[in-house]
Formats: C-alpha cells, sequence, structure tokens
C-alpha cells in the first residue's frame, strides 16, 4: 500500500528538528532508515516522488521521531473501496442517488 507524503517541507522540518535532536542529511536519514540508496528520500524532499510503501514510510516517521500521519497520509481503506465500487456496479456505473431527507 501507497503512503502519500503531506508536504516535503514537513518532511524537511522533521528531518532538521528530529526526536534525537541531531539533524539528519538526506543520506544519513536514508541509512537510518535501511533504504540502499539515498534517491528516495531527495525524491520526496523536491517532490519527484510524491510517496512511498508503507513500510518506508513507517522507518522515516521512527527515525524523525513522529508518527507517520504527521508525514504521511495512509491510503484509503480497501473496504471504503470495495463499498464504492459495490454501489456504483449496481446503479449501472452511475454514482448512487442522493438520499433525500425526510422532515
Amino acid at each position: 500500500m501507497r503512503y502519500i507524503l503531506h508536504d516535503p517541507k514537513i518532511l524537511r522540518h522533521a528531518m532538521d528538528h528530529p526526536g534525537r535532536g541531531t539533524s539528519y542529511s538526506i543520506r544519513e536519514l536514508a541509512k537510518a532508515v535501511g533504504l540502499s540508496h539515498h534517491a528516495l528520500i531527495g525524491h520526496l524532499l523536491t517532490g519527484e516522488r510524491d510517496g512511498c510503501d508503507e513500510g518506508t514510510a513507517e522507518a522515516i516517521a521512527e527515525a524523525v521521531g513522529v508518527s507517520v500521519r504527521v508525514l504521511f497520509a495512509p491510503p484509503a481503506s480497501l473496504d471504503q473501496n470495495e463499498a464504492i465500487r459495490g454501489q456504483v456496479s449496481k446503479t449501472n456505473g452511475e454514482p448512487p442517488p442522493l438520499k433525500k431527507e425526510t422532515t
């Protein structure tokens, strides 16, 4: 599942002010996260990539000392996606009708 970075500026701030006290460079964070190369961190900071897999997102957040949701938006749940697809298929591809409020 893919986690989307909220804002590269938030990641940069977390790297500059991590819970450990000493700021991270791109290479240092990549090493702390266990990445074989630093490109992903650089791409997240420049906006060239907008997200990463769940394990990497959690490792980045843990390394800088914040909750994963501070940095990343998790994917929509599969249950929500299935419910939406089910509603659309029941209406022949059209969105489900709005329910009228009764008073």
